[in-house]
Protein backbone atom coordinates (compact mmCIF):
# COMPACT_ATOMS: atom_id res chain seq x y z
CA UNK A 1 0.00 0.00 0.00
CA UNK A 2 1.08 3.34 -1.12
CA UNK A 3 1.72 6.57 1.12
CA UNK A 4 1.98 9.95 -0.20
CA UNK A 5 4.81 11.65 1.72
CA UNK A 6 3.93 14.05 4.16
CA UNK A 7 4.48 17.64 3.37
CA UNK A 8 7.64 18.94 5.12
CA UNK A 9 5.78 21.29 7.03
CA UNK A 10 3.60 18.25 8.60
CA UNK A 11 7.37 16.00 8.87
CA UNK A 12 8.88 19.10 10.37
CA UNK A 13 6.10 19.37 13.03
CA UNK A 14 6.67 18.32 16.67
CA UNK A 15 3.60 16.36 18.13
CA UNK A 16 1.17 19.40 19.63
CA UNK A 17 2.52 18.98 23.82
CA UNK A 18 -1.38 19.13 24.60
CA UNK A 19 -2.37 16.06 21.93
CA UNK A 20 0.69 14.01 23.96
CA UNK A 21 -0.62 15.27 27.64
CA UNK A 22 -3.85 13.39 26.87
CA UNK A 23 -2.84 10.59 25.40
CA UNK A 24 -0.55 9.82 28.50
CA UNK A 25 -3.36 10.44 30.52
CA UNK A 26 -5.65 8.13 28.61
CA UNK A 27 -3.37 5.26 29.02
CA UNK A 28 -2.59 6.10 33.11
CA UNK A 29 -6.34 5.54 33.15
CA UNK A 30 -6.67 2.62 31.40
CA UNK A 31 -4.11 0.90 33.77
CA UNK A 32 -6.89 1.63 36.21
CA UNK A 33 -5.61 4.67 38.26
CA UNK A 34 -7.61 7.47 39.52
CA UNK A 35 -6.87 10.58 37.34
CA UNK A 36 -6.74 14.10 38.15
CA UNK A 37 -6.06 16.51 35.58
CA UNK A 38 -4.51 19.69 36.13
CA UNK A 39 -3.16 19.82 32.38
CA UNK A 40 -5.15 21.50 30.23
CA UNK A 41 -6.74 24.92 30.53
CA UNK A 42 -10.45 23.98 30.01
CA UNK A 43 -12.84 25.21 32.64
CA UNK A 44 -15.12 22.32 34.56
CA UNK A 45 -17.27 24.86 35.04
CA UNK A 46 -20.18 24.43 32.93
CA UNK A 47 -21.37 27.82 30.99
CA UNK A 48 -23.95 29.79 32.71
CA UNK A 49 -26.86 29.52 32.08
CA UNK A 50 -28.16 32.81 30.27
CA UNK A 51 -26.30 31.90 27.79
CA UNK A 52 -27.13 28.53 27.00
CA UNK A 53 -30.48 29.14 26.64
CA UNK A 54 -29.81 32.00 24.36
CA UNK A 55 -28.24 29.28 22.22
CA UNK A 56 -30.87 27.08 22.38
CA UNK A 57 -33.82 30.04 21.23
CA UNK A 58 -31.39 30.81 18.54
CA UNK A 59 -30.68 27.14 17.32
CA UNK A 60 -34.66 26.71 16.93
CA UNK A 61 -34.53 29.30 14.03
CA UNK A 62 -34.02 27.96 11.01
CA UNK A 63 -32.57 31.27 9.44
CA UNK A 64 -29.37 30.09 11.59
CA UNK A 65 -29.05 27.22 9.45
CA UNK A 66 -27.22 29.05 6.58
CA UNK A 67 -24.14 30.06 6.09
CA UNK A 68 -22.85 32.95 8.38
CA UNK A 69 -21.57 36.51 7.37
CA UNK A 70 -17.82 35.72 6.76
CA UNK A 71 -16.59 38.31 9.08
CA UNK A 72 -18.96 37.61 11.35
CA UNK A 73 -22.92 38.92 12.24
CA UNK A 74 -23.17 42.88 12.38
CA UNK A 75 -24.88 42.89 15.90
CA UNK A 76 -22.24 40.20 17.18
CA UNK A 77 -19.41 42.65 15.64
CA UNK A 78 -21.56 45.69 17.72
CA UNK A 79 -22.11 43.71 20.46
CA UNK A 80 -18.05 42.98 20.84
CA UNK A 81 -17.40 46.61 20.34
CA UNK A 82 -19.75 47.72 23.08
CA UNK A 83 -17.63 44.97 25.41
CA UNK A 84 -14.75 46.72 24.42
CA UNK A 85 -16.02 50.73 24.67
CA UNK A 86 -16.96 49.51 28.78
CA UNK A 87 -14.73 47.57 29.70
CA UNK A 88 -11.44 48.99 28.17
CA UNK A 89 -12.89 52.55 27.31
CA UNK A 90 -11.75 52.08 23.90
CA UNK A 91 -14.24 52.21 20.73
CA UNK A 92 -14.07 50.62 17.58
CA UNK A 93 -16.18 50.78 14.22
CA UNK A 94 -17.91 46.74 14.35
CA UNK A 95 -18.08 47.20 10.92
CA UNK A 96 -14.07 47.62 9.96
CA UNK A 97 -12.70 47.11 13.11
CA UNK A 98 -14.28 43.85 14.38
CA UNK A 99 -13.97 40.28 12.66
CA UNK A 100 -15.29 36.97 14.26
CA UNK A 101 -13.51 34.31 15.20
CA UNK A 102 -13.84 30.40 15.36
CA UNK A 103 -11.61 30.77 18.80
CA UNK A 104 -9.07 32.79 19.09
CA UNK A 105 -6.72 29.63 18.56
CA UNK A 106 -7.82 30.06 14.54
CA UNK A 107 -7.29 33.68 14.56
CA UNK A 108 -3.70 33.06 16.08
CA UNK A 109 -3.19 30.04 13.20
CA UNK A 110 -4.07 32.69 10.37
CA UNK A 111 -2.71 35.50 11.27
CA UNK A 112 0.62 35.10 10.09
CA UNK A 113 -0.79 34.17 6.30
CA UNK A 114 -1.82 37.74 6.00
CA UNK A 115 1.39 39.36 6.87
CA UNK A 116 4.51 36.72 7.27
CA UNK A 117 6.89 36.63 3.92
CA UNK A 118 9.16 33.37 4.01
CA UNK A 119 12.15 34.49 5.39
CA UNK A 120 10.28 37.14 7.57
CA UNK A 121 11.26 36.72 11.35
CA UNK A 122 8.10 36.66 13.95
CA UNK A 123 8.82 37.72 17.56
CA UNK A 124 7.87 34.84 19.96
CA UNK A 125 7.92 34.43 23.63
CA UNK A 126 9.09 31.63 25.25
CA UNK A 127 7.37 29.76 27.09
CA UNK A 128 4.42 30.27 24.99
CA UNK A 129 1.32 28.77 23.40
CA UNK A 130 2.64 26.39 20.89
CA UNK A 131 0.55 27.92 18.28
CA UNK A 132 2.43 31.09 17.68
CA UNK A 133 5.18 29.43 16.79
CA UNK A 134 3.49 26.80 13.90
CA UNK A 135 1.35 29.42 12.89
CA UNK A 136 4.98 31.02 11.73
CA UNK A 137 6.27 27.78 10.49
CA UNK A 138 3.12 27.41 8.03
CA UNK A 139 3.20 30.86 6.91
CA UNK A 140 7.37 30.28 6.21
CA UNK A 141 7.86 33.14 8.77
CA UNK A 142 11.54 32.34 10.82
CA UNK A 143 11.09 31.95 14.74
CA UNK A 144 13.04 34.37 17.05
CA UNK A 145 12.27 33.66 20.75
CA UNK A 146 11.92 36.08 23.01
CA UNK A 147 12.44 34.60 26.41
CA UNK A 148 10.45 35.18 29.86
CA UNK A 149 11.82 34.68 32.83
CA UNK A 150 11.62 36.14 36.72
CA UNK A 151 14.25 38.79 36.58
CA UNK A 152 11.87 40.98 33.57
CA UNK A 153 8.80 39.47 35.69
CA UNK A 154 8.22 37.16 32.63
CA UNK A 155 7.94 39.85 29.96
CA UNK A 156 10.54 39.90 26.98
CA UNK A 157 13.65 41.99 26.81
CA UNK A 158 13.54 43.89 24.12
CA UNK A 159 16.80 45.41 24.26
CA UNK A 160 18.17 42.18 23.71
CA UNK A 161 16.18 41.16 20.02
CA UNK A 162 19.56 41.54 17.74
CA UNK A 163 18.97 44.23 15.27
CA UNK A 164 18.80 41.97 12.32
CA UNK A 165 16.34 40.00 13.51
CA UNK A 166 14.39 43.61 14.48
CA UNK A 167 14.58 44.55 10.52
CA UNK A 168 13.30 41.44 9.10
CA UNK A 169 10.99 41.17 11.59
CA UNK A 170 7.24 41.38 10.95
CA UNK A 171 5.15 40.34 14.16
CA UNK A 172 5.37 39.72 17.51
CA UNK A 173 3.03 37.73 19.80
CA UNK A 174 2.37 38.86 23.19
CA UNK A 175 0.02 37.31 25.81
CA UNK A 176 -1.39 38.98 28.78
CA UNK A 177 -2.88 37.55 31.21
CA UNK A 178 -0.20 35.20 30.57
CA UNK A 179 -0.32 31.38 29.57
CA UNK A 180 1.66 29.69 30.79
CA UNK A 181 2.74 31.93 33.71
CA UNK A 182 0.33 33.81 34.78
CA UNK A 183 2.22 37.04 34.85
CA UNK A 184 0.23 40.39 34.55
CA UNK A 185 2.20 42.72 32.20
CA UNK A 186 2.23 46.46 33.28
CA UNK A 187 0.58 49.47 31.23
CA UNK A 188 4.63 50.94 31.12
CA UNK A 189 5.74 47.35 29.87
CA UNK A 190 2.89 47.57 26.98
CA UNK A 191 3.81 50.82 26.06
CA UNK A 192 7.07 49.79 25.41
CA UNK A 193 5.73 46.54 23.69
CA UNK A 194 4.06 49.46 21.39
CA UNK A 195 7.05 51.70 20.93
CA UNK A 196 8.58 49.31 19.61
CA UNK A 197 6.83 47.93 17.53
CA UNK A 198 5.84 51.13 15.71
CA UNK A 199 9.71 52.02 15.81
CA UNK A 200 10.57 48.53 13.81
CA UNK A 201 7.25 48.52 11.43
CA UNK A 202 6.30 45.32 13.11
CA UNK A 203 2.18 44.15 14.03
CA UNK A 204 1.85 43.37 17.67
CA UNK A 205 -1.14 41.00 18.09
CA UNK A 206 -1.92 40.36 21.45
CA UNK A 207 -3.66 37.09 22.97
CA UNK A 208 -6.13 38.53 25.28
CA UNK A 209 -7.67 35.31 26.09
CA UNK A 210 -7.53 35.57 29.74
CA UNK A 211 -8.48 39.72 30.76
CA UNK A 212 -11.53 38.90 32.79
CA UNK A 213 -10.15 36.10 34.51
CA UNK A 214 -8.43 37.92 36.72
CA UNK A 215 -8.77 38.02 40.64
CA UNK A 216 -7.19 41.33 41.98
CA UNK A 217 -8.39 45.13 42.70
CA UNK A 218 -7.15 46.22 39.33
CA UNK A 219 -8.35 44.78 35.89
CA UNK A 220 -5.51 43.26 33.56
CA UNK A 221 -5.59 46.03 30.62
CA UNK A 222 -6.01 46.02 26.83
CA UNK A 223 -2.89 46.64 24.44
CA UNK A 224 -5.66 49.42 22.91
CA UNK A 225 -5.16 51.53 26.75
CA UNK A 226 -1.91 52.35 24.89
CA UNK A 227 -1.53 55.59 23.15
CA UNK A 228 -0.66 54.69 19.43
CA UNK A 229 -1.46 51.04 19.62
CA UNK A 230 -3.94 51.02 17.15
CA UNK A 231 -1.48 51.91 14.29
CA UNK A 232 0.61 48.57 15.12
CA UNK A 233 -1.69 46.32 16.75
CA UNK A 234 -4.70 44.02 16.96
CA UNK A 235 -5.68 42.28 19.43
CA UNK A 236 -7.60 38.63 19.79
CA UNK A 237 -10.12 38.60 22.90
CA UNK A 238 -11.71 34.83 23.19
CA UNK A 239 -15.56 34.12 25.05
CA UNK A 240 -13.53 31.08 25.95
CA UNK A 241 -11.99 31.67 29.64
CA UNK A 242 -14.12 34.46 30.21
CA UNK A 243 -17.50 32.68 29.89
CA UNK A 244 -16.05 28.88 30.03
CA UNK A 245 -17.22 28.44 26.99
CA UNK A 246 -14.10 26.42 25.51
CA UNK A 247 -16.33 24.27 22.86
CA UNK A 248 -18.06 26.36 21.71
CA UNK A 249 -15.14 28.05 19.25
CA UNK A 250 -16.37 31.74 19.01
CA UNK A 251 -13.98 34.95 19.80
CA UNK A 252 -13.05 38.10 18.08
CA UNK A 253 -10.22 40.58 17.10
CA UNK A 254 -9.84 44.06 17.20
CA UNK A 255 -7.59 46.64 15.50
CA UNK A 256 -7.59 49.04 12.41
CA UNK A 257 -8.92 48.48 9.19
CA UNK A 258 -6.09 47.32 7.52
CA UNK A 259 -4.76 45.01 10.05
CA UNK A 260 -8.45 43.32 10.73
CA UNK A 261 -8.97 43.27 6.59
CA UNK A 262 -6.36 41.32 6.52
CA UNK A 263 -6.77 38.76 8.50
CA UNK A 264 -10.39 38.63 7.28
CA UNK A 265 -9.26 38.16 3.81
CA UNK A 266 -7.47 34.85 5.05
CA UNK A 267 -10.76 33.91 6.86
CA UNK A 268 -12.79 34.40 3.73
CA UNK A 269 -10.88 31.99 1.78
CA UNK A 270 -10.32 29.28 4.15
CA UNK A 271 -13.45 29.09 6.46
CA UNK A 272 -17.02 30.50 6.10
CA UNK A 273 -17.39 32.09 9.49
CA UNK A 274 -18.98 31.11 13.08
CA UNK A 275 -22.22 28.97 13.47
CA UNK A 276 -24.69 32.08 14.01
CA UNK A 277 -26.46 30.35 16.50
CA UNK A 278 -23.27 31.00 18.42
CA UNK A 279 -22.66 34.09 17.46
CA UNK A 280 -26.29 34.84 19.23
CA UNK A 281 -25.38 33.28 22.24
CA UNK A 282 -22.42 35.41 22.46
CA UNK A 283 -23.95 38.52 22.05
CA UNK A 284 -25.69 37.47 25.35
CA UNK A 285 -22.44 36.87 26.57
CA UNK A 286 -21.38 40.08 26.08
CA UNK A 287 -23.78 42.17 27.21
CA UNK A 288 -23.67 40.40 29.87
CA UNK A 289 -19.76 40.12 30.64
CA UNK A 290 -20.45 41.09 34.30
CA UNK A 291 -23.76 38.97 35.27
CA UNK A 292 -23.29 37.60 39.03
CA UNK A 293 -23.52 34.14 36.98
CA UNK A 294 -19.82 34.83 35.69
CA UNK A 295 -18.26 36.90 38.29
CA UNK A 296 -19.40 33.67 40.91
CA UNK A 297 -16.99 31.88 38.42
CA UNK A 298 -14.28 33.74 38.55
CA UNK A 299 -14.58 34.00 42.78
CA UNK A 300 -14.32 29.98 42.26
CA UNK A 301 -11.23 29.95 40.12
CA UNK A 302 -9.69 32.70 42.73
CA UNK A 303 -10.39 30.69 45.53
CA UNK A 304 -8.58 27.62 43.54
CA UNK A 305 -5.42 29.57 43.22
CA UNK A 306 -5.31 30.85 46.65
CA UNK A 307 -5.69 27.31 48.16
CA UNK A 308 -3.26 26.18 45.31
CA UNK A 309 -0.65 28.64 46.60
CA UNK A 310 -1.39 28.05 49.84
CA UNK A 311 -0.27 23.98 49.43
CA UNK A 312 2.41 24.98 47.49
CA UNK A 313 4.01 27.52 50.19
CA UNK A 314 3.31 24.27 52.54
CA UNK A 315 5.26 21.96 50.44
CA UNK A 316 8.10 24.70 50.08
CA UNK A 317 7.77 24.99 46.13
CA UNK A 318 8.39 27.87 44.51
CA UNK A 319 5.70 29.47 41.95
CA UNK A 320 4.77 33.00 40.66
CA UNK A 321 2.35 34.88 42.43
CA UNK A 322 -0.40 36.37 40.41
CA UNK A 323 -3.98 37.29 40.60
CA UNK A 324 -4.85 36.69 36.95
CA UNK A 325 -5.48 33.19 34.76
CA UNK A 326 -6.42 29.72 36.22
CA UNK A 327 -2.44 28.97 35.66
CA UNK A 328 -0.23 28.52 38.63
CA UNK A 329 3.47 28.18 37.07
CA UNK A 330 5.92 26.31 39.64
CA UNK A 331 9.33 25.76 39.86
CA UNK A 332 10.27 21.86 39.14
CA UNK A 333 10.73 20.42 42.68
CA UNK A 334 13.72 17.94 41.73
CA UNK A 335 16.29 17.67 39.81
CA UNK A 336 14.91 15.78 36.79
CA UNK A 337 13.78 17.55 33.71
CA UNK A 338 10.15 18.83 33.87
CA UNK A 339 9.19 16.17 31.19
CA UNK A 340 10.99 13.64 33.37
CA UNK A 341 8.90 14.84 36.93
CA UNK A 342 5.43 15.23 34.89
CA UNK A 343 5.89 11.56 33.44
CA UNK A 344 6.37 10.17 37.13
CA UNK A 345 4.20 11.81 38.43
CA UNK A 346 1.39 10.79 36.31
CA UNK A 347 2.85 7.26 36.57
CA UNK A 348 2.89 7.02 40.19
CA UNK A 349 -0.10 8.80 41.33
CA UNK A 350 -2.06 9.87 38.33
CA UNK A 351 -2.46 13.27 38.58
CA UNK A 352 -1.53 15.09 35.49
CA UNK A 353 0.73 18.30 35.16
CA UNK A 354 2.28 20.31 32.34
CA UNK A 355 5.95 20.22 32.29
CA UNK A 356 6.86 23.47 31.20
CA UNK A 357 9.44 22.31 28.09
CA UNK A 358 5.84 21.81 26.50
CA UNK A 359 5.65 25.60 26.01
CA UNK A 360 9.10 26.35 24.85
CA UNK A 361 12.92 25.76 26.12
CA UNK A 362 12.81 28.52 28.74
CA UNK A 363 9.93 26.96 30.32
CA UNK A 364 12.47 24.06 31.24
CA UNK A 365 12.55 23.64 34.95
CA UNK A 366 8.89 25.19 36.03
CA UNK A 367 5.70 22.84 35.99
CA UNK A 368 2.14 24.53 34.74
CA UNK A 369 -0.83 23.26 37.33
CA UNK A 370 -4.35 23.96 35.23
CA UNK A 371 -7.27 24.85 38.38
CA UNK A 372 -9.81 23.34 36.24
CA UNK A 373 -10.97 20.87 39.18
CA UNK A 374 -12.84 20.98 42.37
CA UNK A 375 -10.86 22.53 45.13
CA UNK A 376 -11.47 19.05 47.34
CA UNK A 377 -9.52 17.50 43.78
CA UNK A 378 -7.11 20.01 43.45
CA UNK A 379 -5.98 19.33 47.49
CA UNK A 380 -6.06 15.90 46.98
CA UNK A 381 -3.78 16.35 43.64
CA UNK A 382 -1.06 17.96 45.44
CA UNK A 383 -1.21 15.72 48.44
CA UNK A 384 -0.26 12.95 45.75
CA UNK A 385 2.44 14.97 44.68
CA UNK A 386 3.66 15.87 48.12
CA UNK A 387 3.89 12.33 48.98
CA UNK A 388 6.66 11.39 46.50
CA UNK A 389 8.70 14.22 46.56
Amino acid sequence: MSHVKYAERVENLAPYPFAAIDKARAKAKAEGKDIISLGIGDPDLPTPDFIVKALQKAVEDPATHRYPDYAGRADFRKAAANFFNKRFGVSFDPASEIVALIGSKEGIAHIPLAFVDPGDYVLCPDPAYPVYSVATGFAGGKVHRMPLVPDFNFTPDFEAIPDDVARLAKMMFLNYPNNPTGAVASKEFLADAVAYCRDNEILLVHDCAYTELAFGKDKPVSIFEIDGAKDVAVEMHSLSKTFNMTGWRIAFVAGNAHHVGGLGKIKTNVDSGAFDAVQMAAIEALNRYDDPAVLKNYKIFGSRRKRCEQLLDEMLIKYLKSDATFYVWFQTPTKESSAEFAARVLSTTGVVLTPGSAFGHTGEGWMRIALTVPEDRLEEALKRVSEIL
